[in-house]
């Protein structure tokens, strides 16, 4: 009986290879099974619910009932809706920049390689990942109460505190500084955007006796750029969805001056059990959030191509 001939050996290998990758290709989708599955029955078949209840009349307690485009008739002469929009808008403007800055900044501070600086990171990073929990909602709203400290500290000086949370001009400036204190991810981002500055170009800046400063705003900025406008539409997404510290701190506070967007959501939802309205009120925020994450895809595409 001869050796097999070439033909033949090429033949039994890529038979192998192709049972190989057979094998491969079905264990890939065994673990990739229960995301399928979850993005599809807990995403996509949510959002598809959604979209229904949004056409209907539903309380929770009853059937769904059809009423086509009503509620979004309604959402347009609701003067609520419109006055969450307007505090929406005015936390978003106010605090996305801050935060922008404030993260900037501090990561400029930290871009050394000196002794101990990981834990400076650290402990100023560690806002971030506590600053949306409940109990630091509560914290903070302690720390802004009538009696609290920010007031005995500044009647020590002299001065007379405001009621923080009760006043319409004074309670989303507290949740405003909330949210600044946490910008510790946006810091961590900055911090790796300057680790892929090349060296060279501030080698040669110094070299034509460019100074520190003039080298920050015409090198590391320009660097930087599309870093910050990463942050800066990634901030403004979490604030349009912050709830959380709102809920706690005031839930809505004084006149509506804290009505946020998603706040006003969840009263419809869950407090008035307006669940078509509050569907609608959803698919709205969801188009907003889908033109941003579109337009800064298409952005950063444009930059780095």
């Amino acid at each position: 009986m001869g050796l097999p001939t070439d033909a033949v050996v090429a033949s039994r290998h890529s038979k192998r290879r192709a049972s190989w990758s057979s094998r491969s290709g079905l264990a890939a989708y065994g673990f990739l099974t229960p995301w399928m599955l979850g993005m599809l029955l807990m995403t996509l078949g949510a959002m598809l619910f959604t979209i229904y209840l949004a056409f209907t009349n539903y309380d929770l307690l009853s059937q769904p009932r059809w009423i086509g485009a009503l509620n979004f008739h309604q959402i347009l002469q609701d003067p609520n809706f419109w006055t969450s929009i307007r505090v929406t808008f005015i936390y978003v403007v106010i605090s996305v920049p801050a935060r922008l800055i404030a993260s900037l900044l501090v990561a400029t501070l930290l871009n050394k390689e000196v002794r101990g600086i990981g834990i400076y990171r650290a402990l100023i990073y560690l806002p971030s990942l506590i600053g949306g929990s409940i109990g630091i909602s509560i914290g903070w709203k302690k720390l802004f109460d009538v009696a609290g400290p920010i007031n005995s500290v500044l009647k020590a000086v002299g001065l007379h505190g405001p009621v923080w949370l009760g006043n319409p001009r004074t309670a989303i400036l507290v949740i405003v500084l909330l949210s600044v204190w946490q910008f510790g991810s946006e810091m961590v981002i900055f911090l790796a955007g300057f680790k892929q500055i090349p060296g060279y170009l501030y080698e040669s800046a110094t070299i034509d006796g460019a100074s520190a400063v003039r080298q920050y705003f015409h090198i590391t900025l320009p660097m930087l750029s599309p870093i910050i406008f990463f942050n800066l539409v990634m901030g403004t997404i979490s604030s349009f969805m912050t709830f959380t510290q709102v809920y706690v701190l005031t839930d809505g506070g004084p006149m509506n001056s804290t009505l946020f967007y998603v706040l006003y959501l969840y009263e419809q939802a869950f407090q008035y059990y307006h669940m078509g309205y509050a569907a609608a009120l959803s698919i709205i925020l969801l188009e907003r959030f889908a033109e941003l994450t579109f337009t800064t895809h298409l952005t950063l595409y444009i930059v780095f191509h």
